[in-house]
């Protein structure tokens, strides 16, 4: 059969690579890509792990050529079939897509003539991974210096929302898949650290290359610590951080209750149920909620934590028999009046002379576009 797949006319332009989420079939071992990989790659191992073992350790103690031979051996008649069928689907999916190993050397070679043989011409990375990891630290080295606004405020600001609305705002917390608190934990895995700066690196390009007004350009993120639940951030980005200006969002505590209430409660219940079933689903929020909690319970004090932990069980059932969220609301606004306000109220007075705007939700987002604009300057 005669297969035609649009290939993309420069292997070596690893920044387009990773701005425009070009597909790559990846075809490292599973150990390697959850280690680091690209936002838009996809894992089609030429080698499982065991066999890439296998053959690392023959190539230790006998030499390429008998490494190579055992990779053939390995992936050979039936398995060698099984997975060229996967990666012509992927090809043809993905027309404008790359192969890629760790240098862009043996395996992605092996693929790419194991492909031409079936009828496929398909692009490989030049140089691999390893170059498109240096292109993603170079890239954020480089773009983090451009002029940078946080956002902060007390939680259920909308500071989120608030930055994704900005055309350069940066979702720190989405990248990381982890919203930063005891409650932080979303449903989908966290990324590795080098997955996590990769795909920070793609947002900066993408952003960066769709913006035409550079001479208004500057970044909008969150105002967030050092790490995002097991991600941490960039030194580079810290230190741009550390020395930003920071507008904060003063929010009404009713609003703020409400927006916790769609995220924390309703949003969430939702997610777990779909995503587990109803009866596991709800067994999974609770035990969500509950771990939220259990997590700070030393810096609550263990009689506060029991107080607040049986009023997030009452909570709980009422939910689930009702459908009323209400309840939750004896357990949060303690915990926010006690604990997370005065821990982002004593936060922000160490930066005060870095505040260089107060206001609502909407105020905040004005100034934001005013700055852009140009009507603002000096800030």
């Amino acid at each position: 059969m005669e297969y035609v797949v649009t290939i993309h006319p420069n292997s070596r332009d690893w920044q387009t690579l990773l701005a425009q989420d070009i597909p790559v079939i990846d075809v490292r071992a599973p150990v390697e890509f959850a280690q680091g990989a690209l936002p838009a790659a996809i894992n089609l191992p030429l080698m499982n792990d065991t066999e890439r073992a296998a053959v690392g350790t023959c190539y230790k103690q006998k030499g390429q050529q008998a490494a190579l031979a055992l990779g053939h051996h390995l992936v050979n008649h039936a398995l060698r079939e099984e997975r060229l069928n996967a990666w012509r689907e992927a090809c043809l999916r993905y027309p404008h897509g790359y192969l890629c190993c760790a240098r862009g050397g043996l395996r992605s070679q092996i693929v790419q003539q194991w492909l031409s043989e079936a009828g496929i011409a398909y692009p490989r990375v030049e140089g691999g991974y390893k170059q498109l990891r240096q292109a993603a630290i170079q890239a954020t080295e480089t773009l983090s210096h451009l002029p940078m606004v946080l956002v902060g405020g007390f939680t259920g600001s909308g500071k989120t929302q608030l930055v994704n609305a900005q055309p350069l705002g940066v979702d720190l917390e989405g990248l990381a898949h982890h919203r930063g608190s005891s409650f932080g934990r979303t449903l989908s895995p966290q990324l590795s650290q080098a997955s996590f700066e990769n795909a920070l690196a793609a947002t900066l390009l993408r952003k960066h290359l769709t913006w035409h007004d550079h001479a208004h350009a500057f970044w909008v993120l969150e105002d967030e610590g050092q790490t995002i639940g097991a991600n941490h951030l960039p030194q580079v980005v810290r230190e741009q951080m550390s020395k930003a200006p920071i507008a904060v969002v003063e929010e009404p505590l009713a609003r703020r209750l409400e927006r916790l209430r769609n995220d924390y409660f309703i949003d969430m219940q939702r997610e777990f149920c779909q995503a587990y079933g109803d009866a596991s689903g709800w067994q999974a929020y609770r035990e969500y909620l509950h771990h939220g909690l259990f997590a700070i319970r030393r810096r609550l004090g263990l009689e506060r934590y029991a107080t607040l932990a049986g009023r997030q069980r009452v909570a709980c059932d009422q939910q689930q028999q009702r459908g009323d969220t209400d309840g939750h609301f004896a357990w949060l606004v303690p915990l926010l009046e006690s604990y997370y306000d005065p821990m982002y109220r004593y936060q922000l007075e160490k930066k005060a002379a870095k505040v260089c705007f107060r206001g609502d939700y909407q105020s905040v987002a004005d100034w934001l576009d005013a700055v852009r604009n140009g009507e603002i300057t000096g800030w």
